[in-house]
């Protein structure tokens, strides 16, 4: 590696604007604390966007995509190619994410790093890492130079946003067997057997959730002997999605774009980009609870505190799209009440 740009510093918070805003929620015509989480989400905007009032503009929703050579395995519901065929529904406006981001009219790419078959999808940023990872459970899923332009795929994403002064930077992803390497990531990071983070995914059965247990754990001790730095367990367990979130979260958190991290697989994404650079965890905010059983060790590994629980196990960005509008919200209500003297209305006494 030559570059590992992920390791340099991030955007530190605004904590005077974090102040000011503080200071104004205390002045609106309402009793304190009266609007719960919609206060502190302002507040905590605040300090991310350097302004007393902060407001959300212009969405961006980039979803990352590729295929796991672990699905080799029988450890999904679904054949490897939905991927590809899902990379068509979505640049169709057929997915769910399509739909939504048409709804919050926010900008959506889709990315494919590498699936099975087929020629560059028109509409789609095609990177061809190759057709699919590696399956883990025999070796390392991506090798270096993959690993690092996935990465660098991510960075890349954050930097499109940029250039149309994006407000908020949202994840997304896809990739038939993906669950099963966020799964197989997540516990290598946490150092927990396969049963503490293992869901059904797509829709597995008592049987086939049993079995994909038993893969993760043959992998994770295949793997062990690698020991815990985050970009080679990243690299042995994780797909090119995985890693390109991983990516775009650190860079967004260098640049100082505040990013709404979706459910179970972006999360441990999240995880993963906290472990490789610990300053951009101030930068995540959570959509929501996943019903992917894992997903609530990962939330409570990071201290995160999601703004949903719909018992939502799409991904593409959905649940974290879905949470967009309490965002404009608790913007809204922050800059748009009047504080007791504009309104003229007695404050209780101090």
């Amino acid at each position: 590696m030559n570059e590992q740009w992920w390791l340099a510093a991030c955007q530190p918070v605004d904590h005077v604007a974090r102040q000011k805003a503080g200071q104004r929620q205390a002045r609106l015509t309402k009793p304190s604390g009266s609007l719960g989480r919609l206060e502190s989400l302002a507040v905590e905007l605040a300090g991310l966007q350097g302004r007393e009032c902060p407001h959300l503009e212009q969405p961006w929703i980039a979803v990352f995509a590729g295929d796991h050579g672990v699905v080799a395995e029988g450890v999904s519901a679904y054949p490897q190619a939905v991927t590809r065929q899902m990379l068509h529904n979505f640049v169709a406006g057929g997915a769910a994410i399509s739909v939504l981001a048409h709804q919050l009219q926010a900008r959506l790419e889709v990315i494919d790093l590498g699936t099975v078959g087929g020629e560059p999808l028109g509409g789609v940023h095609s990177y061809a890492l190759g057709p699919g990872t590696a399956n883990f459970t025999q070796g390392p899923a991506m090798s270096v130079a993959q690993c690092v332009a996935a990465l660098d795929a991510g960075r890349a994403s954050v930097e499109r946003a940029r250039q149309v002064c994006a407000g908020l930077y949202i994840g997304g992803e896809m990739g038939i067997g993906n669950t099963t390497a966020a799964a197989a990531l997540g516990c290598a990071l946490l150092d927990l057997p396969a049963l503490a983070l293992t869901g059904p995914g797509t829709g597995l059965d008592a049987a086939g959730l049993s079995h994909k247990q038993r893969v993760i754990d043959s992998a994770l001790l295949l793997h062990q002997h690698a020991g815990s730095e985050p970009f080679e367990v990243l690299r042995r367990l994780g797909g090119f999605e995985i890693a390109a979130l991983a990516g775009a979260f650190v860079a967004c958190a260098q640049h100082g774009l505040p990013v709404l991290v979706d459910g179970f697989i972006t999360t441990v994404a999240a995880l993963c980009a906290v472990r490789l650079n610990p300053a951009c965890r101030p930068w995540l905010l959570f959509g929501h609870r996943s019903a992917e059983p894992g997903h609530a060790l990962v939330l409570q590994a990071l201290k995160a505190e999601p703004l949903l629980d719909l018992g939502l196990r799409l991904g593409e960005g959905s649940g974290a799209a879905l949470a967009v509008p309490l965002l404009r919200l608790a913007c809204s209500l922050h800059g748009g009440m009047a504080t007791f003297e504009e309104a003229q209305v007695s404050d209780r006494p101090a």
